[in-house]
């Protein structure tokens, strides 16, 4: 009698996959409040809905991914805090609408479930909604064999938030005399990581636990710097200040994404070197040779987080976002588009 096969002889382990469910109750309860109504292991995940202080809300949702920054994690090993770049780049699209981030789901895929490599990434989404403000409540864990090399596997992360409609940030208040005010990043954030290979690996033929004196820290560390969670400081402005555009500074950077939130009769106008560019932007600009152009729409170069706010209350929004442990700089102004031939014009 042959032996009766199992889906585990297969690659998927069952059992494995409900202790790991059970141990990422505790991380998901964590960032539980009142409004969650399920707990982890459900068919669906509910979240009940507060809207009295909120005349017309709106939904806000996103997805998103962190990239091939998925690789540095592979190769060291290191997996707790690729959760927070998940749910910072989920959660900081809805916030520069206005929206206030409720809850997040996850998506993680492996060929060969590892518990303890799940438990680590799931304990850095868990800390990442925490920072965030929302709750984790669900997600899927896939073991899919055949599909992902040995120790490798991908995610994805899902957020809804709400937002008064008065309250939605679009840009359509944006005018020329407004003033252009960038929030200081934590590095490279989850963006340009197929170059910054390419370069840090292909071309220099570096070593991760290489310790880079202009960095003052292991190559490692700084490419596995989490992208940071504006919410808090975002929602603290926009609650009683006439925010008129927020852009978060991801993939394309300055060049592409600016342009999102700018209505046609605007042009912008940045003033160069207005704000401290970290060490890692220049290594990698040199070691590359890469052109200003390309840096400019590949990577967010120091600043995450851009507002555009009326003149009258710059410094306000200035002041506010240094008070909260920010770095602002007053980087530009919208202009006439008359008075500006191409969309951005760097001054």
């Amino acid at each position: 009698m042959k032996k009766p096969l199992t889906y585990a002889d297969a690659g998927v382990d069952i059992d494995k996959g409900n202790a790991l469910v059970d141990q990422i109750k505790a991380v998901a309860k964590s960032t539980f409040k009142s409004n969650v109504l399920s707990d982890i292991g459900g068919f669906g995940s509910m979240y009940s809905l507060n809207l009295e202080r909120l005349k017309r809300p709106v939904l806000v949702s996103s997805t998103d991914g962190v990239g091939t920054k998925l690789k540095i994690a592979f190769l060291t090993g290191k997996h707790d805090t690729i959760g927070i770049d998940l749910v910072a780049m989920c959660v900081n699209d809805i916030v520069v609408q206005g929206a206030k981030p409720l809850f997040f789901l996850d998506y993680i895929s492996m060929g060969k479930l590892d518990n303890t490599t799940a438990m680590a990434i799931i304990s850095g989404i868990g800390d990442g909604c925490k920072l965030a403000g929302c709750a984790l409540i669900g997600g899927e864990t896939a073991e899919m064999p055949g599909i992902y090399k040995e120790n490798e596997y991908d995610l994805a992360g899902f957020t809804v938030g709400i937002v008064d409609n008065d309250k939605i940030i679009d840009g359509s208040d944006i005018r020329g005399g407004n003033q252009i005010i960038g929030i200081a990043s934590s590095g490279l954030h989850s963006n340009g990581y197929s170059l910054v290979r390419k370069i840090c690996f292909d071309i220099l033929k570096m070593d991760l636990d290489e310790h880079l004196p202009e960095l003052g820290k292991t190559l490692a560390e700084e490419l596995l710097t989490p992208t940071k969670i504006y919410t808090e400081t975002l929602l603290s402005m926009t609650r009683d200040l006439p925010i008129n555009g927020l852009c978060h500074i991801t993939g394309g950077g300055f060049e592409d994404n600016l342009v999102r939130i700018i209505p046609e009769a605007c042009g912008i106008v940045i003033k160069e070197n207005s704000w401290e560019v970290p060490p890692i932007f220049t290594f990698l600009k040199e070691a590359g040779g890469i052109e200003d152009t390309e840096m400019k729409r590949t990577f967010n170069n120091g600043l995450g987080m851009i507002a555009i706010v009326p003149e009258n209350i710059a410094q306000d929004v200035f002041e506010r976002i240094n008070a909260m442990d920010e770095r602002a700089y007053f980087i530009g102004e919208i202009v006439d588009r008359k008075a500006a031939k191409n969309r951005i014009v760097w001054a």
